[in-house]
């Protein structure tokens, strides 16, 4: 009976079980899924979070080195003009002079978001070493370089922040309008240009100092949101594998109702074909005191049925499983 049925409304399902979820669309998505976790687990949320990390030291540092009163430079620089990582932002005093003739700027280093140019100008130790001082700032004049006021002569002695060594830019130092300019603050490099030997580290002179121009703003001791971001990046990670699940009890869940509803369909599609089927011949000669009584009832039913499904069908006969087909393959 069930041939029957199937070669009769042309019943198209099958179930394929755990084999749906190896088609390539689910084993990209899995896949997909993985590595946005682990990127998510072990790089991008340590990212942040290491962000937060740094920000809350350097304020930590900045909060300390206001809190301490300044100290020699030599407890800070050691013989090669370089500081530990802890100690940037120690306020340290200098003694000696300015070396106006080896002066470079620092080019298109933004201050609160405005461009500017910076100067950098190598103090001379009354020791002997050199260290490069960063006087501050001048916005710039008409797209150009602005005149840039000569620090004052003769011995000085100043205050101002260690700062680290930065990293070598990628643009290579210019000479434009009179001034050598570079675009960072490496010594190594502005070492070449002036040809003046340079601590390794430099400092940023402090507000109120000789030879100061407009003062470098201290960095605002917020944290900003990467201790948020770093969370977020977990909570993602945690996230994308949980509903890649939810999907898959959809999917299973959907399975399992249409798989239902075939099987009503298939039991109301073998009546009908029970009801359809003409009785036997030998059952007719056998019993032929019983054809005559239910001739009219029989003739009334089968045409109620007839009506009933020529109203339901049309002219054509029922297909149980033709939308269950047709959601498959629109699904699949």
């Amino acid at each position: 009976m069930s041939s029957t049925i199937n070669r009769r409304y042309g019943r198209t399902t099958q179930k394929k079980g755990w084999r749906t979820f190896l088609r390539p669309g689910w084993v990209f998505s899995v896949l997909a899924i993985i590595a946005f976790s682990y990127a998510a687990f072990t790089f991008l949320a340590p990212w942040q979070l290491n962000k937060d990390d740094d920000i809350v030291q350097r304020n930590e540092q900045i909060d300390a080195a206001f809190d301490l009163a300044p100290v020699a430079v030599g407890e800070v620089f050691d013989a090669h003009g370089s500081i530990e990582a802890g100690e940037e932002w120690t306020r340290v005093i200098l003694e000696g002079r300015y070396l106006p003739q080896d002066e470079v700027l620092l080019r298109n280093r933004p201050v609160d978001s405005s461009p500017a140019f910076h100067s950098l100008t190598p103090f001379q130790l009354n020791s002997g070493e050199v260290i490069l001082v960063n006087r501050g700032f001048e916005p710039p004049l008409e797209g150009g370089v602005p005149p840039i006021e000569a620090p004052p002569s003769g011995e000085q002695s100043i205050v101002g922040h260690a700062r680290l060594n930065e990293i070598v830019p990628s643009s290579e130092p210019i000479e434009d309008q009179g001034y050598r300019q570079v675009h960072g603050i490496n010594t190594d490099q502005i070492s070449e240009v002036t040809g003046t030997d340079l601590a390794e580290d430099y400092v940023q002179l402090s507000e109120g100092e000789a030879g100061e121009l407009n003062a470098i703003p201290v960095p605002k001791l917020d944290r900003g949101s990467h201790l948020s971001y770093g969370f977020q990046w977990i909570a993602f990670g945690i996230m994308a594998p949980l509903g890649l699940g939810y999907f898959i009890w959809a999917e299973l869940k959907e399975r399992r109702r249409v798989r239902r509803e075939e099987e009503e369909l298939a039991e109301g599609a073998v009546e009908t074909v029970e009801d359809d089927t003409e009785p036997r011949a030998d059952d007719r000669a056998s019993h032929p005191e019983n054809d005559l009584a239910d001739a009219g009832s029989q003739k009334n039913a089968a045409t109620a049925r007839s009506r009933k499904l020529h109203d339901r069908y049309g002219d054509s006969q029922p297909n149980h499983y033709r939308k269950f087909a047709q959601r498959q393959r629109e699904r699949f």
